[in-house]
């Protein structure tokens, strides 16, 4: 097929040869292997997006706690504060980017809709990197939208080179996947080459190597939320060292590779199993139903 591919080496080749972008490549490559046209593709794909957006708006409405108690109302304190007489430093879209994200995970702890990017313990990074993208560059969805396909683009390595599961990699395969393709997304909406995309993406997820899965409670709540909303950030700083022109030493396939290895040696009890980390901690055990076993 003209527009598969199973690496980042392959997907820059395609895009010089084809002269396309992430994006157009990863478009070209879902109609070429599916059933749906070009604009039945890019329907659904803007559908995704607006959902996502749904997702932080409806986060950012939560007032009580979830039910395990861990979350709820964190998104909209945190908002709340970007608009206030003291906030941050770096600014309000900074603290507006971080409430974003942990709304997404608060939707998600009452049973809301969301769109896993690439999991549902992921979820928070790329809506709020792409929906905060949006309002500084007062973009519109359709073109919003198109840093999906980019993501996706960058997905499609991951996925084939490694993993997103927590369970098999630890976080790093889910929210380390997620950031990578979060920065991906705004480098190229920001103008970026593919060899800009693909330089953001190694530079995130090579931070997050060796971030372990350590759900307290066997719920998807915490740490994950705040790692949602903290690598939200982290995103936007790749992809913004990417596109001043600095370059990872290491190249994506070999950092997807790195995250392969990591995942496959990483211990059992820091992949999902809350028999680890924060989950296995004094204050982190007491939000178990049931104390879990732990391996002698």
């Amino acid at each position: 097929m003209q527009y598969q591919f199973r690496t980042a080496s392959q997907l820059l080749e395609l895009c010089q040869t084809q002269s396309v972008s992430v994006a157009e490549l990863a478009l070209l490559g879902e109609v070429e292997n599916g059933p749906q046209s070009r604009e039945e593709t890019e329907s659904r794909m803007l559908e995704y997006y607006r959902r996502m957006k749904e997702s932080v708006q409806k986060g950012l409405q939560i007032t009580e706690r979830s039910r395990s108690g861990l979350s709820g109302g964190d998104s909209r304190r945190v908002l709340a504060h970007s608009t206030g007489p003291h906030p941050s430093a770096l600014g309000a879209t900074f603290e507006r980017s971080i409430a974003y994200a942990l709304a997404v995970l608060e939707t998600n702890a009452a049973f809301g809709r969301i769109i896993a990017t690439p999991t549902a313990g992921s979820a928070g990074i790329c809506p709020a990197c792409l929906l905060i993208w949006q309002e500084e560059r007062q973009a519109s969805d359709e073109t919003t939208m198109r840093g999906l396909f980019t993501a996706a683009g960058i997905g499609r390595v991951i996925g084939l080179g490694a993993c997103f599961s927590g369970a098999q990699g630890g976080c790093q395969a889910e929210v380390g996947s997620a950031c990578a393709m979060a920065a991906a997304a705004i480098c190229e909406l920001d103008g970026g080459s593919p060899e800009d995309v693909v330089h953001a993406s190694a530079l995130a997820l090579q931070n997050t190597l060796g971030l372990i899965c350590d759900p307290i409670g066997g719920y998807v709540e915490a740490p994950c939320m705040m790692r949602n909303g903290l690598f939200g950030l982290h995103a936007f700083g790749a992809a913004a060292v990417a596109l001043s022109g600095v370059r990872s030493i290491v190249p994506f396939d070999e950092v997807v590779s790195a995250l392969r290895e990591v995942g496959n040696k990483m211990p059992r009890i820091y992949k999902e199993t809350s028999q680890g980390g924060l989950a296995a901690t004094p204050t982190g055990l007491r939000f178990f139903p049931r104390r879990p076993k732990t391996d002698p």
